[in-house]
């Protein structure tokens, strides 16, 4: 083992001995702060991976893909914000495990709790809410601004296996980070890890130290922060977890499983389809890893078809073998609210001068897309039809590798809203209306919301609890350890439904007469519709929405924020700004924010049209 990784375990063993012994430490695994090489700003990146005078370069370059995404946004996302809020209030200190995802520059550089020094114990008193960080949230990537969210050097110094040489782990950011000088370094600091290899005879190397990793080609590597269970504390001397898992009507030994979209996928079709080939490993050019399936890549960082994509205003064209720093997920509405608060600031303090509102949109524009040509198919038939009766089946197809909807389950959901019109286009019956001035979904009878509840285990009625003593759905993310309901519909191939953390919950899914092991990735609903005295033909419009955040949650955010007085942003922070919540606490900022920019509207995701006669 070099002396650089023999520091890093050193590092590791005396802060859980010393800091151990005095407080909780949420995030004792992977590299910690005290890095020898701390993480440089991306403002060091953009000089050579931003567009210059292509056309094509905003819709390649990673600077350009980049500063849009939610990655490079997290830090500015208000709703992430007033959620930690309620996740310290629940659980004092436990930010320090959410910053670690939202914000590796400043956790790396020791300015959210941890300080990297190995004999001493917390003292950002503040630095789990966020209130050691250096920035703002309109400063852009400029250098140590901690709110420049999920930076470039973080990605691209990720290792696959510890300094000991154990797999690096698929969950909680708990990664390693490559943390010694770079083998033949002339630059001497770490390498930069990409998918690609270069021959100098036919590829102009990069102007900074490189590395092959495979690594950064897999769905392991995407898993690293998108599996998130109740993190594993260390306190007095020893390991436990925050919140055991109960399943079944019993508590089991594994953390409360929070989100599970890498395992999804691993359980899915598309995984088994994967392979790698061991003599690729020879070759010069980018090694690909499908020869069929889907990795998370491949819809998450598609590859450009255009004749002159690049990487690197020093690079080579790359057409058909390059993945653009998309990162497109299913949120159309944070970043066009992070557009409408940050936006001009942001331009107006770019050095280098990004469109960084366009960029925005752009992102926007890929939520756009995923959602609605990615993601679901819906069909309708008529099952049953009298002069007194109609009855209908709708059906929902899952398109992605993973369940649908996916990822951080508070106040994300999906529902059918089923519209039926007589022959003069008259709206007679309906399910599933929603009202966008109000923000409220119509819970009738036939409903069909598709969403996973957590909740907190209650042994006196063996009940899991999602809803408080006045009736309001409860999002006690850090204190959840069950769950009440998970009948978000599997991806194809799923062979989860039989694993405790995977298994859906309140419904079941049939086998799948094709794929052996495996359950259907569809759902049908039956809906029955009163027809006497109905004109015909009758029109029947079957729409699935999808909502970033529901009324209910936005709701509880602001519940806590008043029932435990949080402070505002400025005197929790002895701070004196005039941006962001300023002189709001987080939770009344987001409200405000919600009610101005659309209340989070539901967008339609696949839409299935169908005339009775």
């Amino acid at each position: 083992m070099t002396t650089a990784r023999k520091k890093i375990s050193i590092v590791l063993c005396l802060w859980c001995f010393l800091g151990g012994l005095q407080a909780q430490d949420f995030t004792p695994h992977g590299s910690q702060p005290g890095l020898d090489f701390p993480l440089r700003s991306a403002a060091d990146c953009l000089s050579c991976h931003q567009s210059t005078q292509r056309s094509s370069d905003p819709y390649n370059m990673p600077a350009d893909t980049w500063i849009g995404s939610m990655k490079a946004n997290a830090m500015r996302d208000p709703l992430f914000w007033a959620a930690l809020d309620v996740a310290n209030n629940d659980m004092p200190g436990v930010g320090d495990f959410c910053l670690r995802c939202h914000t590796p520059e400043g956790w790396y550089g020791g300015r959210v709790v941890k300080t990297g020094q190995p004999n001493k114990d917390v003292v950002n008193v503040n630095g789990a809410q966020g209130c050691s960080l250096q920035g703002s949230f309109t400063e852009t990537a400029s250098d140590h601004n901690d709110y420049s969210g999920v930076t470039c050097q973080f990605c691209h110094r990720m290792e696959s296996h510890s300094p000991l040489g154990q797999p690096a782990a698929t969950q909680n950011a708990d990664v390693w980070l490559d943390d010694e000088v770079c083998a033949n370094s002339f630059s001497g600091e770490p390498c930069r890890k990409g998918p690609y290899k270069y021959d100098s005879s036919n590829h102009f190397p990069p102007p900074h130290d490189w590395e092959y990793s495979s690594f950064l080609e897999s769905s392991k590597y995407c898993g690293s922060c998108h599996d998130i269970s109740s993190p594993e504390v260390y306190e007095n001397g020893q390991l436990s977890i925050a919140r055991k898992f109960w399943h079944n009507g019993q508590e089991t030994d594994v953390a409360m499983p929070i989100e599970r979209t890498y395992s999804e996928w691993k359980n899915s079709y598309f995984a088994d389809l994967i392979y790698r080939d061991p003599f690729e490993a020879m070759s010069t050019e980018r090694q690909p890893v499908l020869t069929s399936g889907e990795n998370c890549q491949t819809c998450h960082m598609p590859e450009t078809n255009e004749a002159d994509a690049r990487a690197c205003t020093f690079g080579n064209d790359r057409p058909g073998n390059l993945p653009t720093h998309q990162f497109a997920g299913g949120n159309t509405w944070i970043p066009q609210v992070i557009k409408a608060v940050y936006g001009d600031d942001l331009e107006a303090n770019d050095p280098v001068g990004l469109d960084r509102k366009g960029a925005l949109d752009l992102t926007t524009s890929y939520a756009f897309n995923m959602l609605q040509n990615k993601s679901a198919l819906v069909t309708t038939e008529v099952t049953s039809q009298t002069a007194q009766q109609l009855e209908i089946a709708v059906k929902v197809t899952n398109l992605t590798g993973h369940k649908l909807p996916t990822g951080y389950p508070e106040g994300r959901r999906m529902w059918l809203q089923i519209e039926a019109r007589d022959a003069g286009n008259n709206l007679f019956w309906q399910s599933g209306a929603y009202d966008n001035n109000t923000a409220v979904l119509t819970e009738d009878s036939q409903l069909k919301v598709y969403e996973t509840l957590q909740g907190i285990w209650n042994e006196q009625n063996n009940t899991c609890e999602t809803e408080d003593g006045d009736g309001d759905k409860m999002f006690h993310f850090v204190l959840n350890n069950c769950i009440a309901k998970d009948n978000r519909i599997p991806p194809m191939g799923f062979t989860g439904a039989g694993n405790r953390e995977l298994a859906p919950v309140g419904i079941t899914y049939p086998g799948d007469p094709d794929l052996t092991g495996a359950v259907v990735n569809y759902d049908i609903t039956p809906y029955q519709i009163n027809i006497d005295q109905v004109t015909l033909p009758i029109t029947l419009t079957a729409r699935l929405n999808y909502q970033v955040a529901s009324k209910a949650y936005i709701e509880f955010l602001q519940k806590i924020a008043d029932d435990n007085n949080l402070p505002s942003e400025n005197d929790l922070c002895n701070r004196t700004w005039t941006e962001g919540p300023a002189n709001q606490n987080r939770a009344s900022f987001m409200t405000d924010l919600w009610q101005t920019y659309g209340r989070s509207e539901p967008v339609p995701m696949a839409v299935d049209t169908l005339v009775v006669n």
